[in-house]
């Protein structure tokens, strides 16, 4: 393949591929039952997001969604925040995935660095879902109740998301490489009452030890009653106060029934977290109906997932995409899961699960496929990877070379799906599409239902020009609340304060004449790294703890055809300099409250931190600054506390983008 540029023609689909479509059945199907006929793509997605609410009710009734009580209206009302949606319906997230069990093929397939590739069958998850889920209600939890897990990306922890759904307790998880502080900063807020971990994980070919940690969860949680330990180290103590997940699967022989509570369309499901500039993380509540409406809606029509497909996205129980994958399981297809790292013992690993397991669908992030590019691996050479439908990209902006080392190096008739969205609806709203071609460096365009803009300063719709991404339709799946906000001050402050009435997700994009999309990164100051997005309060926590430290500021350069370049600036206390020794224990700070993710590439000693007159870190203006943009629309001196501070960072830009 020629060398190729942005905006390349690369992939068109077949007669064949878009007549046996879901997106082509849908049209057919809207035709047949609602009398609308659609020629093309731009104009059904026109109708979508001007016609939400007939739209959303079509998704309810072609998606079969299984509920005791049928909403009438879907969207009662299209305020936001605060729209309401199918007022009156029941139902329960955990059921409509167990109204598609089937004994024609596994639920699930799972592997981790040291074992075989082992299938989960239907049966099995019902069973063991069933046996947790009457455990839970022995221990005494009931509906509201939360549920946390720390816990790695294993069968057990959806078996543990199920179960405490259909009770309607509400489930949260964080990855067991994250350290103490970083949970309880998370878990405190919504006060849980079970707790579900691991004692140790692997990673990397390396065993970690997890239970000094989960003690310090079950100290840092005073609301916790129990916790359940799924044992993972081959040696060491159990840890007093929990009681064995073996034990708990032992405790019968016999299946109990699984019981659906049926609840409120708006009932809470799940708590994710995006962590804000200030503050702890944000804990994001969304909805058992909006979730399964939102995920049905995305996997069937824009994955284009069937009865028999195989689907896999390398994630974390930390990362959204852990709970967007769980949902390829209402379109009747058999997810993958792998528990380990993505390049150990090399970056043929995934290939190889790929080439195992025969994936129709292969989702990773970005930053996977730069490696494999820069790293030079040509995985179709010695893997046959023909049954890769698609891949999926996303956590990041994926180069217009990605795109030419996907298409030459893993099979030239798949779908390259640049995906983007966020922990904050749990869904991409940019993506894939199997009607329309793809374009180097483009995502292929909005998806139904999600009324994407690219706004200017002035609130106004731009084309062919980077502007705040916006929505200004509601969605389903958007967030009910957040946390413990009163008034939904923070929920408001979060996306509206901006653009009031219109949701502002905080990354800037650019969309052209045809719809396509490119997304440039993070707008604010979040840290977005392989897909784990974390507060800069929180990185300022674990650095400026350290005696030596006075003050600091981080940024994320991260941007359209460059990994995330993430620098640290440290003010010293007097008569300290940046030894190897304060390095390190820095760097282990970073590691153990944060995540290893978290780790900055470079360190910087200055002498002052850019403040505003208001007291608060220039992060976006100097992330701006970084990235090459001129100071004088980067920044405003005369709103400065410190403004012969910019000079340093205008000098650094060049250094870096030469």
């Amino acid at each position: 393949m020629p060398t190729i540029e942005e905006g390349d023609l690369i992939w068109q689909p077949s007669p064949e591929r878009i007549a046996n479509s879901n997106l082509t059945d849908y049209m057919r199907w809207l035709t047949e039952n609602r009398g609308l006929h659609f020629d093309d793509y731009p104009s059904l997605w026109e109708w979508s997001i001007e016609n939400v609410n007939d739209f959303w009710g079509t998704i309810w009734e072609y998606g079969q969604i299984k509920a005791s009580q049928p909403g009438k209206t879907p969207l009662a009302n299209d305020h936001m925040p605060g729209a309401e949606w199918f007022p009156g319906a029941r139902l329960n997230y955990t059921e409509n995935f167990f109204a598609r069990q089937t004994d024609e093929r596994p639920a699930m397939l799972y592997k981790d660095e040291s074992g075989p590739l082992v299938a989960v069958s239907w049966a099995e998850l019902a069973h063991k879902t069933a046996v947790f889920a009457h455990t839970l209600r022995q221990l005494g939890v009931q509906k509201g109740d939360r549920v946390v897990g720390y816990i790695p990306n294993i069968p057990e922890a959806i078996v543990a998301l199920f179960a405490a759904a259909s009770i309607g307790a509400i489930w949260s998880s964080c990855s067991p490489d994250f350290g103490s502080r970083s949970v309880l900063d998370r878990f405190q807020q919504i006060e849980p009452t079970v707790l579900v971990a691991v004692d140790g994980y692997q990673y990397n070919g390396k065993t970690f030890n997890r239970q000094e940690i989960v003690a310090e969860l079950q100290a840092g949680l005073p609301t916790l009653k129990h916790t359940i330990l799924i044992p993972h180290m081959t040696d060491g103590p159990s840890l007093p106060n929990s009681t064995l997940w073996p034990e708990i699967l032992a405790q019968t022989t016999e299946t109990p029934e699984l019981i659906f509570e049926q609840l409120p369309f708006d009932h809470p499901l799940w708590v994710l977290y995006s962590s804000g500039t200030t503050g702890l993380p944000k804990p994001i509540v969304h909805s058992q109906g909006g979730i399964l409406l939102e995920h049905i809606k995305t996997l069937t029509l824009h994955m284009d997932f069937k009865p028999g497909d195989r689907f896999f996205w390398y994630t974390s129980t930390g990362w959204m995409m852990w709970n967007f994958l769980i949902g390829g399981l209402l379109t009747g297809c058999t997810i993958i899961l792998y528990n380990g790292a993505p390049g150990y013992p090399d970056l043929n690993v995934l290939w190889d699960l790929a080439a195992e397991t025969k994936m129709s669908y292969f989702g990773t992030g970005a930053a996977f496929i730069h490696a494999c590019l820069k790293e030079g691996i040509t995985p179709n050479q010695n893997h046959d990877l023909n049954h890769i439908q698609a891949v999926g990209s996303t956590g990041s902006p994926l180069s217009v070379a990605g795109f030419q080392w996907v298409y030459e190096n893993v099979n030239e008739h798949l779908a390259l799906e640049s995906f983007s969205g966020g922990t904050d609806l749990c869904t991409g709203f940019v993506g894939g599409c199997r009607l329309l071609p793809i374009y180097a460096g483009e995502l292929q365009g909005p998806t139904l239902g999600a009324a994407v803009r690219a706004f200017n300063d002035e609130g106004e719709a731009v084309i062919d020009e980077v502007g705040e991404l916006v929505i200004t339709r509601p969605m389903p799946s958007m967030p009910i609340y957040f946390w413990n906000d009163t008034d939904n001050e923070r929920y408001t402050g979060s996306y509206f304060e901006m653009f009031p009435g219109v949701w502002r997700h905080g990354d800037w994009i650019q969309i052209n004449e045809r719809n396509g999309c490119v997304i440039y990164g993070r707008s604010d100051s979040t840290i977005n790294r392989q897909g784990i997005r974390m507060g800069t309060s929180e990185i300022y926590q674990a650095v400026e703890s350290l005696p030596e430290i006075v003050d600091s500021l981080i940024v994320d350069l991260e941007l359209l055809g460059r990994d995330s370049y993430m620098p640290l600036f440290l003010v010293l206390r007097d008569g300290h300099s940046l030894t190897d020794d304060l390095k390190k224990r820095l760097i282990a700070k970073i590691r153990s409250d944060i995540s290893p993710r978290h780790v900055p590439n470079d360190i910087f000693i200055l002498d002052e931190i850019p403040y505003t007159l208001s007291g608060k870190k220039m992060e976006v203006p100097i992330r701006r600054i970084l990235l090459g943009q001129p100071v004088e629309k980067a920044a405003n001196p005369g709103a400065m506390r410190n403004p012969h501070t910019l000079q340093y960072f205008v000098d650094l830009a060049k250094e870096l983008n030469d």
